[in-house]
């Protein structure tokens, strides 16, 4: 059976979980997708190329830019990070990681600050050491809570905080039926 069509059989209980591969998902992502929320309550999707520092991720980005006033004013932000369209064999089911996480202003004289921006530079190139030095751009680092991984159909998990998987999900999306691991 093709990969583009679906069983009318399907039963996601009978699903063999794949085993999840957080860490190379991250890894494949040069940017993040992060969702924020405006002071009246508009949500707002944006991207950014992320640094990694342990568990956490920095972001470099204008102050002029709508999610970034959305950052400084309400800290709960969610990440996406997704395999790339042209990798995935079945969209609906293609590979993803989402976070709550928690944003917080970097300064620019802290050890993380150094460390993001040289990362940064590692993964994203000159143009990071030009934004550096223009006077709008400041630096959010995002402390994960929890999350979800999906990797395939009936192959989801729960994440905690330091982006291990915890137990794999059953049932339908948005109930709380667990398998232990």
């Amino acid at each position: 059976m093709s990969s583009d069509t679906i069983n009318p059989n399907f039963d996601q209980h009978k699903v063999k979980p794949k085993a999840p591969k957080v860490a190379e998902l991250v890894d494949s992502c040069k940017s993040v997708m992060m969702a924020t929320i405006s002071e009246d309550g508009t949500p707002l999707v944006s991207t950014a190329p992320y640094s990694r520092v342990g568990n956490e991720f920095q972001i470099l980005v204008s102050f002029m830019a709508k999610h970034t006033k959305n950052l400084r004013d309400r800290k709960q932000v969610s990440f996406m990070f997704v395999e790339d369209e042209a990798a995935s064999k079945q969209l609906y089911a293609r590979h993803r990681l989402t976070l709550d996480t928690q944003a917080e202003l970097v300064e620019k004289d802290s050890p993380l600050y150094e460390q993001a921006i040289a990362d940064l530079k590692v993964r994203h190139g000159k143009v990071v050491e030009i934004l550096d030095n223009l006077e709008d751009f400041i630096m959010f680092n995002f402390k994960p809570i929890k999350g979800s991984y999906v990797n395939g159909f009936g192959s989801a998990y729960f994440v905690d905080e330091n982006l291990e998987v915890m137990e794999h999900r059953r049932g339908a999306h948005g109930q709380h039926n667990v398998e232990q691991k």
